[in-house]
């Protein structure tokens, strides 16, 4: 992992160093997995089955920051993180930045208009979001 990278962030204010707290990361993580079980929810409308997903791909992308020991105000920033916390290439976590786009259009705007193909697509990687960032838990403790 490349925490150089992470200390620049926080040197221009970015992120914001702070001790790893285990109990954090783990609820952030369970989090991120009970959103996930809600985006499959066949019951729940479209929108608010990509709201779930997303929100569990901001929750398990900021476990893992934190599990480094850093906080951002800025979900854009946590994604982006994801290059240094669990080393994803660009092309999965711009996904989530589509994602966090499509969010803040549907918060702030009032519109929402997504696929189901989104919703599948948004949970298969949370998914895989997910394994990593449990991987890299089991791994440092």
């Amino acid at each position: 992992m490349n925490l150089v990278a992470l200390d620049n962030l926080v040197r221009i204010g970015q992120l914001k160093a702070e001790p790893r707290n285990v109990l954090e990361v783990n609820r952030l993580l369970a989090m991120a997995k009970t959103r996930l079980a809600d985006a499959h929810l066949s019951h729940l409308s479209r929108d608010g089955r990509f709201i779930s997903a997303y929100s569990a791909a901001h929750a398990a992308a900021l476990s893992a920051l934190r599990w480094h020991g850093y906080r951002s105000e800025n979900r854009f920033t946590v994604f982006q993180c994801l290059a240094h916390t669990v080393g994803w290439a660009p092309a999965q976590w711009r996904v989530l930045d589509g994602a966090h786009q499509k969010r803040n259009l549907a918060e702030y705007e009032g519109y929402l208009e997504v696929e189901e193909s989104t919703i599948q697509e948004l949970s298969n990687l949370v998914t895989g979001l997910i394994t990593d960032v449990q991987a890299l838990i089991q791994g440092e403790t």
